[in-house]
């Protein structure tokens, strides 16, 4: 039996023989034909073994594999809810998680064994399987998919039902489980055609972590849902990636990544040599994107299209065409087709053309609100309107920018400070690697700028010299107060600079 949200089973149908996923760390592909075989099987195994049907969870903790989205079918096959899990994490905030959203089961690899294991006996899960093998009480995944029935039958979804909940940080400290549609999903597949062009014949480069919507939905699902191919890299590497782009033989057309990727890889000695010549379309999110880093790029002839998106929105907003990408350099792009946009201040009514506010999003698209926690869904979402946290504004021709995130804003003598807007300043100054500004407590001026700096290998700089360039290129109040000269900035494990963690240790007045 096959439904319409049966992917794996339509394209199976449709092009058995193409290649839907290549998998660099193991050396694996699997055919459409073959992917569908196999998660089949694993509903199959899911369901018979463990007894997982509609709306239950099943949890993901491990790199990236092809076994994740294989994880992830086999959950839409059963109206069951893939939960990933992010592996960076401390064992308690796992504890949390998993206790809220209660999954039946746990599908992990070797790294992480140990970790399953405990989360095993200190929450309600009961079940695990190994990707690497059985033993310590777990599973054997790819025995135990081997030995299950080659058929199921497949739950009738809809478009309300949830396949995913994904996990973010929460306003009081706790994840949020952000709860994720097959609506969702298809919409931003259907979004995200007109700025990427998507199609069957794209193949996409996966490194983002897939417990991530960067990793999974831009453009790893919208790949799926259009029959081409995903390339999976364990992690982000990026003398690996890089090989892998310039590869004729892989043949990338599409990949996205956050500003943290792009400037890793441009700092590799191979990039100023590198060629790329299958890519076709290259988006960038996360966070702000330093001018330089897209200019760098562009002189090899690729554009970075700058979007912006959430996981609450599954994730795509807005994005740029590669043919305004140089013409609109550091917009996040236009609203996607199906998709409202607006930009408020703090009473909640929309600000004049041009100045600065929270950006709200609505649409069917975004999420409806977060798993077990109505007091966030409450907080978080006015009237279907999404409040996205990101400061945001508007130009006359319709395109918009991404200021800062709304939280990392501060106030230097009633004035607001983007630290977005200073950063790209000082990254014009060659010797910068990487850099992240923040506001610290100041008796006269209430908070002043501090700027953590990472030179690159072999360069010197001192404060006065930063600090004069910036007189020169900002508004005094702008202008960053000290400077701290560090051997790597804090980052998460998609590339965003952690300045929570930057105040609590260079924070101090």
């Amino acid at each position: 039996m096959t439904r319409s949200f049966d992917w794996t089973a339509h394209h199976a149908r449709t092009r058995p023989h193409d290649i839907a996923q290549v998998d660099i760390g193991t050396g694996r592909s699997f055919t459409w034909a073959e992917m569908d075989e196999r998660t089949t099987r694993l509903a199959a195994l899911l369901s018979h073994d463990f007894g997982v049907g509609y709306r239950d969870r099943v949890a993901v903790l491990a790199h990236n594999n092809t076994n994740f989205f294989e994880v992830q079918f086999a959950c839409w096959k059963l109206g069951a809810v893939f939960t990933p899990l992010n592996w960076r994490l401390a064992v308690p905030e796992l504890e949390y998680i998993v206790n809220d959203c209660g999954p039946a089961v746990i599908i992990h690899d070797r790294e992480f064994a140990e970790v399953a294991a405990r989360l095993t006996e200190t929450t309600t899960l009961s079940h695990r399987i190994d990707w690497e093998g059985g033993g310590d009480g777990a599973d054997s995944y790819e025995e135990a998919i081997a030995a299950a029935s080659p058929s199921v039958d497949v739950h009738a979804s809809t478009h309300d039902d949830i396949i995913t909940i994904m996990y973010t940080s929460g306003t009081t400290g706790r994840p949020k489980g952000a709860m994720i549609t097959h609506g969702m999903t298809l919409w931003n597949a259907v979004n995200s055609v007109e700025f990427f062009n998507l199609g069957p014949s794209m193949v996409n480069l996966v490194f983002l972590p897939l417990f991530h919507t960067g990793g999974l939905n831009c453009f790893a699902n919208p790949a799926y849902h259009f029959g081409g191919c995903n390339v999976v890299l364990r992690a982000f590497e990026p003398s690996e990636c890089l090989r892998l782009l310039t590869s004729a033989e892989v043949g990338v057309t599409h990949f996205l990544g956050v500003p943290a990727n792009f400037m890793f890889m441009s700092q590799v000695p191979e990039f100023e040599t590198a060629e790329f010549p299958t890519v076709k379309h290259v988006g960038v999110g996360g966070s702000p994107t330093p001018l330089a880093v897209i200019e760098t790029w562009a002189s090899k002839g690729l554009y970075l299209q700058q979007g912006f998106g959430m996981t609450e929105t599954s994730p795509l907003v807005t994005a740029l065409k590669a043919e305004d990408a140089e013409a609109k350099i550091g917009s996040a792009g236009q609203p996607v087709m199906h998709t409202e946009v607006r930009i408020v201040g703090d009473d909640g009514a929309d600000v004049a053309q041009g100045e600065v506010g929270e950006l709200w999003v609505r649409g069917p698209n975004v999420t409806a609100g977060y798993w077990n926690n109505e007091e966030a869904t409450a907080h978080d979402i006015t009237d279907g309107w999404l409040h996205t946290g990101d400061a945001a504004r508007q130009d006359g021709d319709g395109f918009f920018y991404v200021v800062d995130r709304w939280k990392d804003m501060y106030i230097s003598g009633g004035e607001n400070v983007y630290p977005a807007e200073v950063e790209n300043v000082i990254y014009e100054l060659d010797a910068i690697a990487e850099v992240s500004v923040f506001g610290v407590p100041d008796p006269k001026w209430v908070e002043v700028g501090r700027a953590c700096v990472v030179l690159k290998t072999g360069e010197s700089l001192d404060e006065s010299t930063l600090l004069n360039h910036c007189r020169q290129k900002l508004a005094r109040y702008k202008v960053p107060h000290s400077v701290i000269f560090v051997d790597a900035l804090p980052r998460n494990a998609t590339g965003k600079v952690l300045k929570r963690e930057l105040r609590e240790t260079y924070g101090a007045a």
